[in-house]
């Protein structure tokens, strides 16, 4: 059964604006609109250059020439237009189910946040809301939102994660690359076929503080049970169409088809083998061919590169590009709306990018695509922001509804059950 959503939920791209959800455009210029953009990395690469410390990295200045790269720093987010940021607080996760210590770790992501906006408050400003990033763009900030990356940052307990929202987190990915004992993960065997009755639970709880539940990197059966259970709006953080990638990670038409029903936004993603077709098959292709490079050397893993080297120049490396973005968002435009799209770089949780999408400076060059496309600065400023903006802010009017009904939920009495 589907959810049932009221109709504000799906609401056109030039309505957001006449009620004030969508961002105004920063300048005259059309291809310069105001992102709200669905995840960022840059935490993380705190944690892996420097151990968490801020002081060797002054994101401050231009840093578009470090080595290994970096995508983001402050000058460049304004130069992109970026009014608004959900940070990534991740942790990976190694095997099914993750580990315990997750949440700690969770913890020490969105330390680095908000102490990197504390170190930049010129520029940063925490938010919490819809309205407090209003509030920072009025003042001329970047408002400072941030994502779980993975439900295995709860450790199976609906108390953690009352815990990791009332420290500042706005929404959670279900999944990451490996399943949990309540989901499924897209890029792991399926155990449940979707949520699992506590996985159920978590979903309700978080619709109860009004935290997004995030649907990027889950199985399309866990998405699908996902949209029979909540009552607000989902997002993708960072993910495409399917039916123009058939990437697990991607978005499959028939859940593209419940957004306008449900209300919820696809923030596509720039990750280089999510958005081409070619560059998936050849990723691929590399795969099998170190494997088999692997068996049939198992002792000599310099020969293995030299000879991956060789099929690598004999066959070259398909580049993504800006237009095949621009074809993904018109994919869901057609299946979903406009109003249902938005933006998720992954920037600087890639190691490759897209030719035109290099760095957080480059949006204002999709925009230029989409305008050229016939997309109206409605429709811009929507996927730009707006539409995210209308989710996060349903959602926060759907958790003191539901406030008022009822109370947090006690823990499972048998706990997630074995799998």
């Amino acid at each position: 059964m589907h959810s049932k959503i009221p109709s504000i939920f799906s609401i056109s791209a030039a309505a957001l604006i006449s009620i004030g959800l969508a961002p105004l455009a920063l300048s005259a210029d059309s291809a310069k609109f105001m992102v709200i953009d669905g995840h960022n990395d840059l935490p993380w690469q705190y944690h892996e250059r420097y151990g968490n410390r801020l002081a060797p990295l002054d994101v401050a200045d231009r840093h578009e020439d470090m080595k290994p790269p970096l995508h983001t720093d402050i000058p460049r987010l304004r130069e992109g237009g970026v009014g608004a940021q959900f940070w990534s607080v991740y942790v990976p996760i190694a095997a099914y189910g993750g580990a315990p210590g997750d949440a700690a770790l969770v913890l020490d992501q969105m330390d680095v946040v908000r102490r990197l906006v504390e170190r930049h408050s010129d520029d940063l400003a925490l938010a919490m809301t819809a309205a407090d990033v209003r509030r920072a763009a009025s003042e001329g900030k970047i408002g400072s939102l941030m994502g779980i990356e993975g439900g295995h940052a709860i450790e199976n307990s609906l108390g953690t994660l009352r815990s990791l929202y009332a420290a500042g987190a706005r929404y959670m990915t279900l999944t990451h690359s490996k399943g949990l004992a309540w989901a499924d993960s897209a890029t792991d065997a399926p155990r449940h076929d979707g949520l699992t009755e506590f996985g159920e639970s978590v979903v309700r709880e978080m619709n109860r503080l009004g935290m997004l539940v995030d649907l990027s990197h889950v199985t399309a059966a866990t998405m699908h049970d996902t949209l029979d259970t909540v009552t607000a709006p989902v997002i993708f953080s960072h993910s495409s169409a399917r039916g123009l990638n058939d990437h697990p990670r991607n978005v499959p038409d028939d859940v593209l088809e419940r957004m306008p029903k449900n209300g919820g936004v696809v923030m596509v993603t720039f990750v280089p083998g999510y958005i081409s077709q070619e560059r998936r098959d050849w990723d691929l292709a590399r795969t099998g061919q170190r494997a088999s490079l692997a068996a049939m050397h198992p002792y000599d893993e310099g020969l293995q590169d030299d000879l991956l080297a060789e099929w690598e120049a004999a066959h070259p490396k398909p580049e993504a590009t800006l237009s095949q973005v621009a074809d993904h968002i018109d994919h869901i435009r057609k299946v979903a709306g406009v109003e249902h799209i938005g933006l998720g770089g992954d920037f600087d949780g890639i190691s490759s990018v897209v030719q035109g999408l290099e760095d957080v400076s480059t949006y204002p060059a999709l925009f230029d695509e989409l305008k050229r496309r016939g997309y109206s600065d409605a429709d811009c400023e929507a996927i730009a922001g707006g539409n995210v903006l209308r989710a996060l802010e349903a959602n926060e009017k759907e958790a003191l509804r539901l406030q008022q009904e009822r109370l947090a939920e006690d823990p499972p009495e048998d706990g997630v059950g074995a799998v």
